[in-house]
Order: C-alpha cells, then structure tokens, then sequence
C-alpha cells in the first residue's frame, strides 16, 4: 500500500538517512536501525536522575486592601487607617538539586517575593530552605537546603555541546499533579524572542507546562543542560515549544552564590547594540544576517578601549558564532568576570580580533541615595543618581544618566500621582534634575502649580500637579 513501508525497505531507509552524516557524528550519535532499537527505554536514565529534582513551594502574604477604603461612612469610625486582610499566596515549581549539600537551582520567578519556600523531594520528604542568591534578569535563583544530610545531584553539561536533533528528557512538576517525565528533542538554539531578559534559550519540544519552571531539561548522559523556564502557549498548556535556561548561565550562577555573592553582576561592555537585518547585512557584504550591530560607544568604556567603534559588527566571542545582540550578552555572562575574551569585529568587509577583559558595570558618580520629603509630587520616592553599575541594577540601559526612582513609599505622594521604579526624573518646574541634590532644592519650593518632566521607557511625559 502506498505510505507504508514493508520490514524490507526499512535498511534502505536507514542507510539513505544515515548516508549524510559524517563517520565521526556516526560514533557519537545514530537514528534507530531496527524495530528493537525503537523500543529501548529511558527508564534508566530517569532513575539516575529523577532523584536529583524536586518540587518547589513558594508562600507569599499580601495585603489585600479594605473594599471599605475610599467610603466616607466606614472612614467616619475608622479614619484613613482602614481595616486590611491579608492573604496568602501560593506558587508551585520546581528546581535541581546541584551539589550534594543540598543547594538547588530554580527560576527567580518561582519565588520571588517569597516568605516560605518548602521544597519537597522525589521521595515525598520535605524540607525548609533559604534563598542564597537571586536576580530577576536573568530569572535564576539558588536556594539552600539547611541540613548535613547528602543529596542526588545532577551535573551540570556544556550547554554549548548540545546541537539541534539531540533527544531531551524534562523533568518538573507540571500543574502540581507530581513529579513528571517527558522527552523529546532540541529544536532550536539560542532563542531570543521570550518575555525575559535572558535572550538566549534553548528551544525544546519536550512537554513544558506550568510547574515545569526550575526543572530539569538532561541529555542522553544524564547532565543538566538546561533549567525549564518558559513555555510558548496562547491556552496556557504545552503546544510543543519550551525554552530552557541554558546549563551553562546555570554554571555561572551558582558559582556566585557558592563565593557569597549578594548580587549577580554581569560584565559591563559600555556599548549599545541593534540585530543585523538583511538591509544592514548587504550594506555590509555579510554573507550572514547574523551579529550584532554597534550604535554606540560610551567614551572610556571597555568597548572603547578595546578599539569598538558605531557602525562595526561583533560577529563571534572567542570565535563562537553570535547570532544577535542578546546572544552576545549571553556569551559575555557566560565568560565570567575577569575573562578576557576576544571579540570578532567586521568593518568594511575586513575582520579583525579585538581583545577585551570583562568587570562589573562601574558606579561612575555617587548614588547619593535619598528618600524625598515635604511637600511635593515626590515626597515618599527613593531616588538615586544614576551611573552604570545603578542602571544594570535596575535594568535600565547603561548609557542612561541622570536621577532615577528606585523605590517608592506606599500610599505616598509619589505613588498616588502614579510616578513608579526606574522612571527618570528630567526637570521641575524647568529645572533640570542632574542629582540627587539638585532635585531636593528644586521641590523645596511652594509653586501654585508643579511641571514635571521624566522619561519612562524612553518616552518624554510632562505633567502639572496642583
């Protein structure tokens, strides 16, 4: 019958597929050649590794605000202070452990804001932890178990050995039902385009639902080569696409918090950069789209010492392909801190090597941190000069300069007129804010009408406050 294949023509099939692939690739890995290779089991490889992930319980209590406030009846007997409820919240996921005393890996997003985190292993037992390090950006966090009992690790692989094709086991706890295993294969690399500010995911087609966060994606040897992140879905299921934290951040991750890191710093190039589109590729004679494009350069920083200059394209890192510019921050946090690494720069068709040693986003200026007060549209705001180490931590581009809100009094001034984190102060009532200082003289006044300028997500907002 046509579209089926008789058990003659299957070593046909088998040798036409193989036929490409190089003898080399042939030692290491192979399609199945028979109806028995076909039914070979993971099961050994889940019981080497299964152990080794576990459950994540993260507690959160919120202030849920009164249904009364804002009632002039219920504020006659009560005031302003009206009655709250708290609640508590739950989040499930998952996480690995990674060395034998108990220090797990799971996302940032599993518990942050946690005030309890339980973790419960494949076993059924449960144990308090603590959280060691953790940071939003690239969405990790480290979580310590507090016992002298030893533990099943995973070790952790070369995520950079992993190729496309390659069969992937993910391990997790999707949607609480228990401890989950399912596989299936890379389907891509270094993806960028997820909600996260990662940018380099490996792509997998391994079920990936929700509780499946922080666990474990493994290759066929049974190594880690990558933390279950995020899933692609319009239902809120699995339909195929996963994307997992590659291993090899992990690695880089827990080695801060294993030197009693309080932060995770990430190298500081002092560049700013755009992908490579076909127009700026044939502009350029790539043969690839593929790179990232230099826009800018910040005078005395490490890009410009190493000779970097707009409108060159970083092509490689330590002649390691770079796909975009989220992928060279990958490669760039991947290399540590005190590396020196060797970017390749391609300008006006010719390629050169640019050497360049990797520190921490410097602090350029004092913070000068200082919580406003009087009478003002920014009494109750905690601002802060910003330079580059301050604008990496808060996640803004490290160009930016100026004063920045970093944190807000609740029920405050600032926080009822709507100002929030990260937005940027331009001027007061036309003058403009350059520190700290300046701004607290320049809201000491009492003006019939406040003018206030900032920039919020690269946007220019002017308002009037009476």
């Amino acid at each position: 019958m046509p579209g089926l294949l008789n058990r003659a023509s299957i070593p046909m099939l088998a040798l036409w597929v193989a036929l490409p692939i190089s003898a080399d690739a042939q030692t290491a890995k192979a399609v199945p050649q028979s109806q028995m290779e076909m039914q070979l089991s993971f099961a050994p490889l889940v019981k080497q590794t299964a152990g080794a992930v576990v459950n994540v319980y993260a507690e959160r209590v919120v202030q849920q605000q009164s249904p009364f406030a804002g009632d002039p009846f219920f504020q006659q007997f009560f005031g302003q202070r009206m009655p709250n409820r708290t609640e508590k919240q739950s989040s499930l996921g998952s996480g690995v452990i990674v060395e034998a005393n108990g220090t797990i890996v799971t996302n940032n997003h599993v518990v942050d804001g946690a005030d309890d985190i339980k973790i419960a292993l494949s076993d059924g037992r449960e144990f308090p932890c603590k959280v060691v390090l953790k940071d939003e950006q690239v969405d990790l966090a480290v979580l310590k178990i507090d016992t002298k009992e030893t533990f099943p690790v995973l070790p952790i692989g070369d995520s950079d050995a992993v190729e496309v094709g390659d069969l992937v086991l993910a391990i997790g706890n999707p949607f609480g039902v228990g401890q989950t295993v399912t596989s299936g294969i890379v389907s891509a690399l270094a993806r960028n385009q997820v909600k996260n500010e990662v940018g380099f995911f490996i792509q997998t087609d391994a079920s990936i639902n929700p509780g499946n966060s922080g666990g474990a994606l493994i290759n066929m040897k049974g190594d880690l080569i990558g933390l279950n992140t995020a899933i692609y879905s319009q239902s809120g299921g699995s339909n195929g696409i996963g994307f997992a934290t590659p291993a090899n951040l992990v690695r880089v991750f827990l080695a801060a918090a294993d030197r009693g890191a309080k932060t995770f710093d990430k190298p500081y190039i002092g560049a700013t950069f755009e992908p490579v589109t076909s127009e700026v590729a044939d502009a350029l004679g790539l043969k690839k789209v593929r790179g990232a494009l230099i826009t800018k350069v910040t005078e005395g920083g490490p890009a410009a010492k190493a000779g970097l200059k707009p409108g060159e394209v970083i092509t490689a890192l330590n002649g390691i392909p770079v796909e975009h510019p989220d992928a060279l921050g990958y490669r760039l946090t991947t290399a540590g801190l005190g590396a020196t690494v060797s970017l390749t720069v391609l300008n006006n068709g010719k390629e050169r090597e640019a050497p360049m040693t990797l520190a921490a986003a410097p602090e350029t200026q004092p913070r000068e941190e200082r919580t406003i007060t009087g009478d003002n549209p920014f009494a109750g705001a905690t601002v802060a000069n910003l330079s580059p180490r301050v604008a990496d931590e808060l996640h803004l581009p490290t160009d930016t300069v100026g004063v920045v809100v970093e944190k807000l009094k609740s029920d405050s001034p600032a926080a009822r007129l709507g100002f929030a984190p990260k937005d940027i102060i331009v001027s007061v009532n036309g003058t403009v804010i350059t520190t700290t200082q300046n701004l607290q003289v320049a809201v000491s006044g009492e003006p019939d009408i406040w003018r206030v300028e900032i920039e919020r997500d690269g946007q220019r907002i002017r308002q009037f406050f009476r």
